[in-house]
């Protein structure tokens, strides 16, 4: 591992040496930050796969009482039938902070016109009731449907941070760790290098001295 190009004093010892328990206790919080994020991230993935699941199915429901409505009803009644719905939806957006990540937070707002509580734009008489469940199950998985969208965007940002946060704690464990402690090393044999050679060069005065007295 290659050193830092630094002079050997015994001041940038110093420095070195808070540098390296700087990166050193860096390094260990940003590994367990690391750890954390994968547990939620795994939780959230299980999470989210059970979720589409459970959406893909109730929407593959949906489209069959769909296909079935069809087959009763011309396209043209079908599509004047669903063409002016009652229901206005808006969804509104926040945040929320997981391990310094801010997810996506999404809420329904519901407003319906007409009758209180119909979901239906048409009437019942020359309409399948396929077209009613079909309707419903939609209706009700909207929150499913938004939640999934939620949790996937979550993940992603999950997935995201999590891949910056190992190459922080890759870069400190094997690039600035090792550079310093190679650093301090270095700095440390030359420091007693220099020792040496003053301790070496004191004996001879001291020799020199003692031969001409």
């Amino acid at each position: 591992m290659a050193k830092l190009n630094v002079n050997p004093t015994r001041m940038e010892l110093t420095r070195l040496k808070k540098r390296l328990a700087t990166a050193t206790r860096g390094h260990k919080l940003l590994k367990d930050k690391q750890d954390e994020l994968m547990r939620q991230f795994i939780s959230m993935i299980k999470h989210n796969n059970k979720l589409r699941k459970s959406v893909e199915d109730e929407l593959q429901a949906s489209l069959k009482d769909f296909v079935m409505a069809r087959a009763v009803m011309s396209s043209e009644f079908l599509e004047e039938a669903i063409a002016m719905p009652k229901e206005h939806i808006t969804v509104e957006v926040s945040k929320k902070n997981i391990m310094s990540v801010n997810v996506p937070v999404m809420n329904f707002i519901r407003k319906l016109e007409g009758d209180e509580g119909s979901i239906y734009p048409y009437g019942f008489a020359n309409t399948s009731s396929d077209l009613d469940d079909a309707i419903r199950k939609l209706y009700d998985i909207l929150p499913r449907l938004l939640e999934l969208a939620e949790v996937e965007k979550a993940c992603q940002l999950m997935s995201d941070e999590i891949e910056k946060t190992r190459r922080r704690v890759n870069a400190l464990e094997y690039m600035t760790i090792p550079q310093l402690e190679e650093t301090i090393k270095y700095i440390r044999m030359k420091m007693d290098e220099n020792e040496r050679g003053a301790l070496t060069r004191l004996m001879k005065v001291k020799t020199l001295i003692e031969e001409k007295s």
